[in-house]
């Protein structure tokens, strides 16, 4: 199994001050000599960590495959067309959103979507979809020429956290009223849809990958799913690597994955 490794809060963190450091560039030779797999980068509408320089610098520079998160805006896709990285993962996105919240909506967005996956395709770059494990959001992805989804496993780890801690505020709010019990059948329930989902998506000639609010607590089971081929995590690594350092961080998560 793969590891894509988000770099985006190094930028985050950098931006914060508004200054110079530190430099996400940077993190590319640890990322490698730590046995990551690919770079992962966000180029958000709203510039809010990763800039259009630390963009191009990095698709000039990695010694890794780049993969970049971004949405369908033609903006967006005409940087994506120009810096040509090895993957555009297309992703939902709203402005007042803190973290992405949910899958792309294929279904409702399919003709936009299958415009730019032809054009991201003609630019030779490969495109996944990044969408929630549901069945019919799998099927079109395929109908519409996607040859990879990246399914969303924002609920699983907040379901996750929600029953081994005594947080209660956004989004654990929305299970305040869930007792213990209820907490892991819904979180049993959750794991299920991904790896039928995950199945579906294999069986269907989909390359399939996971990732969102995965962490050294929640990786184990996502990565027991055989059919998923590649897991991208950003936060927790970059949290942890505060008190690791990056490459140390790097090499636990790829150690709990393996």
């Amino acid at each position: 199994m793969k590891l894509g490794v988000n770099i985006d809060h190094i930028a985050t963190l950098r931006n914060a001050r508004r200054i110079n450091e530190p430099d996400p560039l940077m993190a590319l030779h640890v990322l490698k000599e730590a046995g990551a797999d690919q770079v992962t980068i966000h180029l958000r509408e709203d510039r809010r960590h990763i800039m259009d320089f630390d963009a191009k610098r990095i698709c000039e520079n990695s010694f890794l495959p780049v993969n970049m998160e971004c949405s369908i805006n033609p903006e967006i896709i005409d940087i994506i067309c120009s810096l040509k990285p090895q993957r555009a993962t297309l992703v939902p996105e709203r402005r007042e959103e803190v973290t992405t919240e949910g899958g792309l909506n294929v279904i409702k967005f399919e003709k936009e979507i299958k415009k730019v996956i032809e054009k991201l395709h003609k630019n030779e770059i490969e495109v996944s979809l990044f969408i929630d494990p549901d069945f019919e959001q799998i099927k079109k992805s395929k109908e519409i020429g996607a040859l990879m989804v990246e399914l969303h496993t924002g609920r699983y780890a907040n379901l996750h956290l929600a029953l081994n801690s005594n947080i209660n505020h956004t989004p654990f709010k929305i299970f305040e009223n869930f007792d213990r019990k209820t907490l892991k059948k819904e979180l049993e329930l959750e794991l299920k849809l991904l790896k039928d989902s995950a199945k579906l998506g294999k069986d269907l000639g989909l390359e399939v990958a996971a990732g969102h609010g995965l962490n050294y607590q929640n990786v184990k089971e996502i990565a027991n799913i055989k059919e998923i081929s590649e897991l991208n995590i950003g936060h927790s690594i970059i949290a942890n690597a505060i008190f690791l350092g990056l490459k140390e961080a790097i090499i636990k998560m790829k150690e709990l994955i393996n």
